[in-house]
C-alpha cells in the first residue's frame, strides 16, 4: 500500500521554491535600484558568492584540460613529423648502404680485372641459380649477343668461379668449380707442382672446401696455406687464375702422391656479379 506524502514534505518543497524566488527577486531589486549593503546584499553574498567560486573553479579546470588537449595535439603532430623524418633518414641510410655495397662489389671486380690485364672480359650479373645454398650452377645476364661462348672462364671475388656451360642470346649458364662434376687442372704456386681439383658439394657443406688429388710432392714441400692456381696444362682454363688455398694435405696410400682439400678464393654462397673472360683456349676437354 502506497504511503501518501505528508503535508510537511509538501510544505518544505514549496517553502524552498518560495525562498529561492525571494532571493532571485531580491537580487533583481538590488541590481535594478543599485542597492548595496543590508540584508539583501548579505543574502546574495551568502548564497551566490560560493556558487560563483565553484563556477570559477569548474571553468578553470575546463580551461586547463583544454590547454592540455591542445598541447597534446601539438605533441602528437610533432611526433608524427619526427616519425616521418626518421623514416626518410632510414630510407636514405639504406640507400647509402646499398650504394656502398654495390660500389664495393664494383671495386672488387675492378681489382680482379686489374690482376689479369692480358684477358678481355665482360661483366655480368647473376639472374638465377640452382637449388641449394651454393652457387654450383647459376645463370648470368650476358649471352652470345655479348660475345659469350661455352668454354669461357668465369671469375668473381678473388679468383676462379667456373666455366660457361650453356649460352643463349641474352643469357649464359655457369658451372662452378664446386660442382660435383667439375674438374680443374691446378698448380701449387710455391712449388709449381700440378694437381687435380675436384668439385664437392658435400665438402662445401661440411667445411666450405673442395678436394684435390694426384699431387706429386715427394719431398713434402707443399704446405697448408699455399695458393693454387689454374695450370698451364689445363685444356679448359686460362693459366694462373687463383683457385684457392691448401687447407688440408695428406700422403696417399701409394706413398707417391698427396691429396687434401682447398679453401676456394671465391665465396660460393654469395655471388652477384662476375667477369667472363672472352679469351678461351683453342682446345677443350680438361
Amino acid at each position: 500500500m502506497k504511503k501518501r506524502k505528508t503535508k510537511s514534505a509538501i510544505s518544505s518543497k514549496y517553502l524552498l521554491l518560495i525562498m529561492t524566488g525571494v532571493c532571485v527577486i531580491a537580487m533583481l531589486i538590488g541590481f535594478t535600484f543599485n542597492i548595496s549593503g543590508g540584508p539583501l546584499h548579505a543574502v546574495a553574498g551568502y548564497v551566490f558568492i560560493p556558487m560563483q567560486k565553484g563556477i570559477n573553479r569548474i571553468g578553470g579546470f575546463i580551461s586547463d584540460k583544454a590547454d592540455s588537449l591542445e598541447n597534446l595535439s601539438i605533441v602528437m603532430a610533432e611526433n608524427e613529423a619526427l616519425k616521418k623524418q626518421v623514416d626518410e633518414l632510414t630510407t636514405e641510410l639504406n640507400t647509402i648502404k646499398l650504394e656502398r655495397y654495390e660500389l664495393e662489389n664494383l671495386r672488387e671486380l675492378y681489382d680482379l680485372d686489374q690482376k689479369y690485364p692480358s684477358y678481355d672480359k665482360v661483366a655480368a650479373n647473376v639472374i638465377g641459380k640452382g637449388s641449394g645454398n651454393w652457387f654450383h650452377s647459376f645463370t648470368i645476364d650476358k649471352g652470345s649477343k655479348d660475345g659469350v661462348e661455352t668454354g669461357m672462364n668465369v671469375m668473381a671475388g678473388s679468383g676462379l668461379v667456373g666455366i660457361i656451360s650453356e649460352v643463349g642470346p641474352h643469357y649464359a649458364v655457369v658451372k662452378s668449380i664446386i660442382n660435383d662434376t667439375s674438374k680443374v687442372s691446378g698448380m701449387v704456386v710455391t712449388t709449381s707442382d700440378n694437381l687435380i681439383v675436384y668439385g664437392s658439394l658435400q665438402k662445401m657443406s661440411e667445411s666450405m672446401t673442395i678436394e684435390f688429388g694426384s699431387l706429386n710432392d715427394r719431398d713434402n714441400e707443399v704446405e697448408v696455406g699455399d695458393p693454387v692456381v689454374t695450370s698451364y696444362v689445363s685444356y679448359d682454363y686460362q693459366q694462373g687464375i687463383l683457385i684457392g688455398y691448401i687447407s688440408e694435405i695428406s700422403t696417399d696410400s701409394n706413398n707417391l702422391t698427396r691429396s687434401g682439400t682447398i679453401t676456394p678464393a671465391v665465396d660460393f654462397e654469395h655471388i652477384e656479379e662476375v667477369l667472363v673472360i672472352l679469351n678461351k683456349k683453342q682446345t677443350t676437354g680438361d
